[in-house]
């Protein structure tokens, strides 16, 4: 057992964990995170993405214990005193998701695609949001409606 602490949704948290733990088993067994979804265990659905350090992580194959001291975003820390992020209200006003289990991956990825080209200086076609998200599987949409949401968010944020 190794004592982790980091911060997550900008609170500071410590657990003894195992050192075989993964941050996805991390957020969501320790700390009740659910909204953290694992689907595949082997990095290639995407639908675990949360933010750590300021960067896009798929956390079903990062150990908890390597990320000691870590600041870590998840799909509860996005919105803001009760206001959902931009990238959120749009997935909603374009139903950009069906059934829902891939969406918090697909919105932590797609905030950080967004963030990445406005500090690059650079607006997103629809073919940079498609190629941006490839590493992010969904089952049940066409993904038409994902990058319009995605395009709405990148004119809000």
């Amino acid at each position: 057992m190794t004592k982790v602490t980091m911060t997550v949704n900008g609170r500071k948290v410590s657990r003894d964990v195992p050192d075989e733990t993964l941050l996805s088993q991390f957020l969501r067994e320790e700390l009740r995170l659910t909204g953290t979804h694992v689907g595949c265990d082997t990095t290639q659905c995407g639908a675990c993405v949360v933010h750590v350090d300021g960067k896009a992580v798929k956390s079903c194959s990062a150990l908890a214990v390597a990320l000691d001291g870590a600041q870590v975003t998840s799909i509860e820390g996005l919105a803001t005193n009760g206001e959902l992020h931009p990238m959120q209200r749009a997935f909603n006003d374009n139903h950009g998701l069906q059934c829902g289990f891939c969406t918090p991956g697909m919105i932590m990825s797609s905030v950080k695609l967004v963030e990445t080209a406005k500090a690059a200086g650079k607006t997103l076609s629809e073919a940079d949001i498609r190629q941006g998200l490839e590493g992010n599987i969904c089952r049940c949409t066409g993904y038409h409606n994902i990058v319009k949401a995605v395009a709405q968010a990148a004119q809000e944020m």
